[in-house]
């Protein structure tokens, strides 16, 4: 029982370093595809999936491909990490107050960008790290 105890210890240490790092993380090797028909942009309005998963549509000069299906087994409650800042990440307006709410960072035009490939990242190693546990032996 020792040694799976440690695995699991080594497991969530390294989880942990790796969520908590987020912010300053590795950025998954998405392939940048750039719309040259209009004008070059960071700004997200309304990201969105293809129907496939592999492609993330940023705005209409920029696209990310290469998404691996293991981002998304990786969940947040419902729907996946990747989901979840699809969601969050853009541009709404309060129909009652009328407030924007604008993530879109002017000092730092491509972070929505670079969130999604630590996203992807995180995903994609916790789903290994999960996987590559020891059985824990409590079938009944």
């Amino acid at each position: 029982m020792g040694a799976i105890f440690r695995a699991l210890a080594d497991t969530g240490a390294k989880l942990a370093e790796l969520h908590v790092g987020l912010r300053a993380g590795q950025q998954y090797p998405l392939r940048q595809v750039v719309n040259k028909a209009v004008p070059f942009s960071w700004r997200v309005t309304k990201m969105r999936l293809t129907a496939d998963k592999t492609t993330l549509v940023v705005n209409e000069s920029l696209t990310l491909e290469g998404i691996p299906p293991e981002a998304f087994a990786y969940r947040l409650g419902n729907r996946s990490a990747l989901e979840w800042v699809i969601d969050q990440y853009q541009v709404t307006t309060d129909k009652r107050s009328g407030i924007t709410s604008d993530p879109n960072r002017p000092d730092d035009p491509e972070y929505i960008a670079r969130l999604v490939g630590r996203v992807v990242t995180v995903s994609v190693e916790t789903v290994n790290l999960v996987a590559g546990l020891p059985p824990l032996g409590l079938a009944g």
